[in-house]
């Protein structure tokens, strides 16, 4: 339960080598929460946040997660739970970027780009739902991509498996109105981390430290929809509309 002073006191982090879940974990933690639990698919992967977080005094444990193993997701989230009790926040914070050039070439691991990036999404976030109903409150950190608003032909596959995932955690936002809990969609745009390593920035990129900011901002005016930097709002407003033809000259400049 979060405490007296309404600050999350325990996160589960589906994906938690997340650049950017972390920085959200650490203004989390510099705001009193004392239980993390990171899932990751190999524990060991974990081991230098775990020893950073330990020695600040939080109770930070791993736990195995795969996204592409939906039939684990619901005994995931249970035993994360038993492990630290009730969950106030869970993040939704994996997923693989991939080459639009190598799903072109492989159409197999497109797809199976498209199971972790929104299959996964679909099955983790119905099951902490169900968790987050039956505990009465809590909130789904759902981190999905400005890529989804409107696919762009150099990243179409990643990008539409981001649109995928956001319209699923709107729609199951919408679902928990009236339950005491609630799903919060984080679009974040280019962001500067090992994923991107190498990438042509895009314009307005930022740190995971700056999209974490802007989290906590957001979360903190009770927003239900989190544009990452802000900015990204007013111009999607504009560029969502444009006619094809000029996006497609636009999103490849």
């Amino acid at each position: 339960m979060r405490d007296a002073l309404g600050s999350v006191q325990s996160v589960l982090v589906l994906g938690g080598n997340s650049e950017i879940a972390l920085a959200i974990v650490d203004r989390l933690v510099a705001s009193r929460c004392k239980k993390v639990v990171l899932g990751v698919r190999s524990p060991a992967s974990a081991t230098t946040t775990l020893n950073r977080l330990r020695s600040s005094g939080v109770d930070a444990d791993t736990i195995v997660f795969d996204a592409l193993d939906p039939a684990s997701h619901a005994k995931v989230i249970d035993a994360a739970a038993d492990r630290i009790g009730d969950l106030d926040m869970v993040i939704l914070a994996f997923g693989v970027l991939g080459e639009q050039s190598e799903f072109n070439a492989d159409p197999v691991a497109a797809a199976e780009a498209a199971r972790v990036n929104f299959v996964g999404a679909v099955s983790s976030g119905l099951a902490t739902a169900a968790k987050l109903r039956a505990q009465g409150h809590g909130t789904i950190l759902a981190i999905t991509s400005v890529a989804g608003v409107r696919a762009r032909a150099d990243n179409f596959v990643y990008g539409s498996t981001k649109a995928g995932m956001d319209a699923f955690a709107q729609g199951l936002g919408d679902s928990l109105i009236g339950s005491g809990a609630r799903c919060v969609v984080v679009r974040p745009g280019f962001v500067h981390t090992r994923m991107t390593e190498g990438m042509k920035p895009a314009p307005f990129a930022a740190t995971p430290d700056k999209i974490a900011d802007a989290v906590i901002n957001g979360l903190q005016k009770n927003k239900e929809m989190i544009w990452a930097p802000p900015i990204l709002s007013t111009l999607f407003t504009i560029l969502r509309h444009l006619p094809r033809p000029l996006w497609r000259k636009i999103s490849a400049g």
